[in-house]
């Protein structure tokens, strides 16, 4: 077992990033499951900007940012011989981890698609402008990727990597906006590279719901078992 702790909260996309990230690499530290309306004091003393998700590592680091957590765990603890990917999908992960392209894509997601995605998720929140205006501004780094997506079935290669991972569930927050409306927009390619990350096995033990730390401050480890009736087998309980 791992003494590091992880605070994350499920629906939280940037943690999603982090449990990714973990989920490809050996890293399994205890799980501090919180609400963002009720963080607790612990998290706070180590991570004073109150968000996550944020990690400690067994020698104390604090890691609060979703994107150094994915390369730490990739870096430092890496797992080529993971289920989720083929040892030949894991060296390209790894390649494309520091590629200029990567860090175009992803700059692109977090600092000009992520803002009008909450303005458009949260459109009564900011009266200035339409949703539907709101949207369209958003749907710029949709057609990016569309484009990008021409040549290979994910954004850098023929297998996930740090771009997709750390993209797609900013896009899957998008699509749940007006899901109706997304099942018909004319972006075909970023839908079938949506549905097939969103419906993987990597993303479906990402989405596990942990118990809440709080109040009982119960931990378990972030990697568990599947038992033979296909109940969910914690690995450890502190």
């Amino acid at each position: 077992m791992n003494s590091a702790i992880l605070y994350t909260f499920r629906r939280c996309p940037y943690a999603m990033r982090a449990r990714l990230g973990l989920h490809l690499s050996q890293l399994n530290p205890l799980v501090r499951e919180i609400e963002l309306k009720n963080k607790p004091d612990e998290m706070l003393a180590i991570s004073a900007k109150g968000t996550v998700p944020v990690l400690v590592t067994a020698d104390n680091q604090v890691i609060s940012e979703s994107l150094d957590i994915m390369r730490f765990a990739f870096t430092q603890y890496p797992a080529p011989d993971t289920k989720y990917l083929t040892p030949n999908e894991y060296q390209l992960l790894q390649y494309w981890l520091d590629n200029p392209a990567t860090e175009s894509l992803i700059n692109a997601n977090d600092n000009d698609f992520k803002p009008w995605l909450d303005k458009y998720k949260y459109a009564d929140r900011s009266p200035e402008y339409s949703q539907l205006w709101y949207r369209q501004q958003a749907e710029q780094f949709i057609q990016l990727l569309e484009e990008q997506l021409q040549q290979q079935n994910y954004l850098c290669t023929n297998s996930p990597t740090l771009a997709d991972l750390a993209i797609f569930p900013f896009i899957r927050q998008f699509a749940n906006v007006e899901p109706v409306w997304f099942n018909t927009m004319p972006y075909p390619k970023v839908s079938a590279w949506l549905n097939t990350l969103v419906n993987s096995p990597l993303f479906n033990v990402t989405m596990y719901k942990y118990p809440l730390w709080l109040p009982q401050q119960n931990m378990i480890q972030f990697k568990y078992s599947i038992s033979d009736d296909g109940q969910v087998v914690p690995l450890c309980n502190n």
